[in-house]
């Protein structure tokens, strides 16, 4: 049984549109427990089956994604990103200033990322 944190966690991931991303932080201030960041990568890992969340769309502050443990590839996620039409910088980050998500902002329709 999820907790209500974790519960309220799923939702915010739910509601990140196509075409942007949030940092583990990010979410978890908008969840209402700012140093709950921890919190976040716990439940994208734990994330049940048949609960189709854009969990690639999750990533660190500085931009950079994941390592091969969530996806089991570090590229899958920066694929599943550059689809959406993400940005990069040199380093491989994502371009924060373009594709973070703020909510409340319009944006493309929410799509799961699994078809």
């Amino acid at each position: 049984m999820a907790s209500e944190l974790t519960k309220h966690i799923y939702q915010i991931v739910q509601d990140i549109p196509y075409g942007k991303v949030a940092t583990y932080g990010q979410i978890a201030r908008l969840a209402g427990n700012p140093r709950a960041a921890r919190a976040v990568g716990f439940a994208m890992r734990n994330v049940p089956d048949g609960l189709c969340l854009p969990c690639h769309r999750v990533i660190f502050q500085d931009g950079s994604l994941c390592t091969g443990f969530a996806f089991g590839d570090p590229q899958i996620q920066y694929q599943m990103l550059k689809k959406e039409g993400i940005t990069f910088d040199a380093q491989g980050r994502v371009r924060l200033d373009r594709h973070r998500y703020i909510p409340g902002q319009r944006d493309l329709p929410v799509e799961c990322p699994i078809q």
